[in-house]
């Protein structure tokens, strides 16, 4: 059977499917893959925790898909895996699904979305570098045909658009789907230069307290979450009480408070010049964290796009909402 990356709406399936998994099962002999944990070596000598699924029952060399996340990865079995992606396991796809470097079990210190790299440094890296180093690991190491492709959502569609900025020749398409683009205009933190205080306070102490996800209840009364940002009182009582300047994107947060350079660099808008692989933004109607990012990276992208690669699409869907459901029906 012909097997190609090209056909975005396959890849479409996978979005949601590695947010939550049970522990990893007994493996039969009639598992559809099977799995390798690995640390894959980046350039500069930090190692990158992975999973390889790769099919059981195919003799061919196979495209991969190329999942990266800083939620975890999970421990998902193979059939658990089979029955999350049913039509990417008929078809025969390696899946590799890895943490981000300083996440879980990677190497190395997380920044929160890392902004791209200065192409002149030589030594530097950033989530595109990882990306592409992981790439041409996978090549070396699987039983493949050269053909690479990525998908995510919210911070994993990030992920994907950072890849393509400088992308390994061997990817050959990417589906970002709800990407921020740019985290004071319209993205996540910021809603036209207006703070989303209960966001980006919870979220950053989520993400930043530790190496895995720490629950904000530990921080917030999630009975009265509005109660506790009354008794709060000043900002500057987050530090003092609470972060103690210990939290990156918080400090970021308070020494960046207008649009400033630190800003327009982390956005992708002086990066975005080039169409490098076929694309599908995908965003939703009643996403109120990441309507602006697919939009505007769309747009950018189309600037360029002299041979037709860059597409939109946009449906029904509140943030991440389709991976939840068939789609068959809206409402009750």
């Amino acid at each position: 059977m012909k097997r190609a990356i090209a056909p975005f709406l396959r890849v479409f399936v996978i979005f949601g499917c590695f947010a939550a998994v049970t522990p990893l099962g007994a493996q039969t002999p009639e598992a559809p893959f099977t799995r390798t944990e690995v640390m894959v070596p980046m350039r500069d000598g930090v190692k990158l925790h992975t999973f390889i699924y790769v099919p059981t029952r195919s003799s061919e060399k196979l495209p991969i898909l190329f999942l990266r996340t800083p939620y975890g990865t999970g421990d998902m079995s193979p059939e658990q895996l089979a029955g999350a992606v049913p039509e990417l396991a008929a078809d025969g796809y390696i899946i590799a699904n890895q943490d981000i470097r300083g996440r879980f079990k990677s190497e190395g210190q997380f920044v929160m979305l890392r902004q791209p790299r200065d192409p002149k440094d030589k030594n530097a890296i950033d989530e595109s570098t990882d990306a592409y180093d992981t790439i041409e690991y996978l090549l070396k190491n699987t039983s493949n045909n050269g053909r690479v492709g990525m998908a995510g959502t919210s911070y994993g569609a990030w992920l994907t658009v950072m890849a393509a900025l400088d992308p390994h020749p061997a990817l050959k398409a990417v589906v970002p789907a709800a990407s921020p683009a740019d985290m004071w205009i319209g993205d996540d933190f910021h809603h036209n230069g207006a703070f989303r205080l209960s966001y980006g306070l919870e979220y950053t102490y989520m993400m930043e307290s530790s190496k895995e996800i720490t629950d904000t209840a530990k921080l917030v009364d999630n009975s009265d979450v509005y109660q506790w940002y009354l008794d709060l009182g000043s900002l500057a009582n987050v530090d003092t009480k609470y972060f103690k300047k210990g939290l990156p994107t918080w400090n970021d947060f308070v020494s960046h408070p207008d649009y400033d350079a630190f800003w327009k660099r982390q956005g992708f808008a002086p990066w975005l010049n080039r169409v490098t692989v076929p694309t599908l933004n995908v965003a939703g109607w009643w996403d109120q964290e990441d309507f602006y990012g697919p939009i505007t990276i769309y747009e950018l992208l189309e600037r360029h796009d002299t041979e037709h690669k860059n597409f939109l699409v946009v449906g029904p869907w509140n943030h991440g909402g389709w991976s939840r459901g068939t789609g068959q029906k809206l409402g009750p």
